[in-house]
């Protein structure tokens, strides 16, 4: 039984993006009331915040054949509604041993979501015969824009992060039953292949060289959602929309460069827009580490946005396009150890900031960014060679691969 609009294949998967990060980025505007209310210290919280990672990491790694036995439509429209519900009941902790530990089915919920949007954005790309990927985690930035603006919204108004997260519960069930009530899966395009991608991919020298590209990006696009709003209040004292806000300029920016990014990869080298997007990122950092004002922070972020919109994209490209061994082990070993570094960066920010000042904690930036510029030109050379696939081109191969675990269909 299908319901709701009638919509392209494509625009259905950016609604799902779009859809499922509002529902998960609502909590992040809100995380200094919760700080507050718990009375615990950044390093604490960030202890706190790991348990969504582990649940991600491990669904990631595990969870595609339940996905397959469900079916992705009837676990896709399940899911992001209880992930937003989930998050409302999280909210509710008393101390950051509860929320760590409510936090963890958030995490596997995340990552049931994301092998089954990604999949299903390669599996559309496929089917309409051209590149949506990048557009479509544009949309995720935008639904994080929402997030950050009606999150920042409701906390100026005094509302509290209990209410708040309660209130995203309904919007999201309508919004999935009005946009992704018609949702059909796509076929896959890798029926049959036979290559079978291992629990967890051995990473090869040059993989470890494109986990050091990513490593930047990784660290600062979760400092800037984690974190972006801890250092407004903490460093000028600003009023929670204002902090808010600034949540939500992170994502604006980097979901316009996310939206235009495919023609700038297709008419230069990979390792040179890597570069200047790198560039973008250390000036953003440095504007934030040295910001004497809010205004000038909001532009830090907002170059921070910018950075880290497409480095790991073109991560994955380049391990796909390596010949050594087949294309989604190669893709499934940059992905599992480049999510590590998510496990890492809370915990790491929170005690450089517990320390040192949360300033510290996006400085700390530099030196990663660094070893990704030292690093950029493993991502290749050579523009591509037009704006779009030919008809019979696959478009990043291995993701389908490596978030299905080659499923048949």
């Amino acid at each position: 039984m299908t319901f709701g609009l009638n919509l392209a294949p494509q625009h259905r998967v950016y609604a799902g993006f779009a859809i499922y990060s509002f529902a998960m980025g609502n909590i992040f505007p809100r995380l200094p009331d919760i700080k507050h209310a718990m009375g615990i210290g950044d390093g604490t919280l960030g202890l706190a915040l790991i348990g969504t990672p582990i649940g991600t990491l491990t669904a990631l790694t595990l969870a595609t054949p339940l996905l397959e036995r469900v079916g992705f439509r009837r676990a896709l429209l399940a899911l992001v509604p209880l992930l937003a519900l989930a998050y409302a009941v999280a909210v509710h902790a008393p101390g950051p041993l509860a929320l760590f530990l409510m936090l963890l089915p958030v995490g596997l919920m995340i990552g049931s979501i994301e092998i089954m949007l990604n999949v299903e954005a390669d599996r559309t790309e496929f089917l309409v015969k051209r590149r949506i990927m990048n557009r479509a985690h544009s949309f995720w930035s935008i639904g994080f824009f929402g997030a950050g603006l009606f999150g920042g919204a409701l906390a100026h108004l005094g509302i509290s992060p209990q209410l708040h997260l309660a209130l995203i519960v309904p919007i999201v069930a309508i919004s999935m039953a009005l946009f992704l009530g018609g949702y059909q899966p796509a076929p896959s395009r890798f029926a049959g292949t036979g290559e079978k991608v291992p629990v967890l991919a051995r990473p090869t020298l040059p993989i470890l060289v494109l986990v050091a590209v990513t490593l930047s990006a990784m660290l600062m696009e979760g400092a800037s959602i984690d974190w972006s709003a801890i250092y407004m209040r903490t460093v000028f004292e600003s009023g929670p929309f204002v902090a808010g806000f600034t949540v939500a300029l992170f994502a604006f920016s980097q979901a316009t460069t996310r939206f235009f990014a495919d023609s700038f990869v297709d008419r230069h080298s990979p390792s040179a827009v890597a570069r200047v997007l790198l560039a973008m990122m250390a000036a953003g950092v440095a504007i934030v580490f040295f910001s004497p004002a809010p205004f000038v922070s909001m532009l830090g972020f907002a170059l921070l946005g910018i950075g880290t919109s497409a480095l790991f994209p073109l991560a994955i490209s380049a391990a796909a396009q390596r010949t050594d061994r087949p294309a989604a082990i190669n893709v499934a070993a940059l992905s599992q150890i480049s999510f590590v570094a998510f496990l890492l960066g809370p915990p790491l920010l929170g005690f450089v900031s517990d320390h040192w000042g949360i300033r510290s904690a996006f400085g700390i930036g530099i030196p990663f960014i660094i070893l990704s510029l030292l690093t950029a030109g493993s991502l290749g050379r050579r523009p591509a060679t037009g704006k779009s696939a030919p008809a019979d081109e696959a478009i990043e191969p291995a993701r389908d691969k490596v978030l299905a675990r080659t499923t048949e269909g």
